[in-house]
């Protein structure tokens, strides 16, 4: 794990869920800053990730905010804080903290469960166009 940036924030994300490589490009487009770079879930670096962190397998159909060295955010929580780094208007995000977690993360998982459905599911991880390679660990 020594060799994360220590600098950015990593969004772990299914690889293959056409909803989450959409959330993904979304990220990179509202991401003015710089703050994010993205690893699949089923890479082994995402894998090596959620060892280090001690996050159960169970997790892993959720998208995870690592900010190294400080902590990690799953689910709701996670989708709150990539939200309120964009600036602007998604600074405010916070104010959806007051949606109880059980509730908003029943939501998250339910939508989860369903994104293959729903969403697609593609053969393998997406490969990154040439110009959003280095966001990608």
């Amino acid at each position: 794990m020594d060799n994360l940036p220590k600098n950015k924030k990593i969004i772990l994300f299914d690889g293959v869920c056409n909803l989450c490589s959409s959330a993904v490009q979304f990220i990179i487009k509202h991401d003015k800053k710089d703050i994010f770079r993205f690893v699949a879930l089923q890479s082994d670096l995402g894998i090596s990730i959620c060892r280090h962190l001690g996050i159960s397998f169970s997790k892993m159909d959720s998208i995870i905010l690592y900010n190294p060295g400080i902590a990690y955010f799953y689910k709701s929580s996670a989708i709150l804080e990539i939200a309120k780094n964009f600036g602007g208007i998604w600074k405010l995000t916070p104010i959806f903290r007051i949606v109880p977690i059980f509730i908003s993360d029943r939501i998250y998982d339910y939508v989860a469960k369903n994104r293959y459905n729903w969403y697609g599911k593609k053969e393998s991880c997406m490969i990154p166009t040439p110009e959003l390679k280095a966001k990608f660990l």
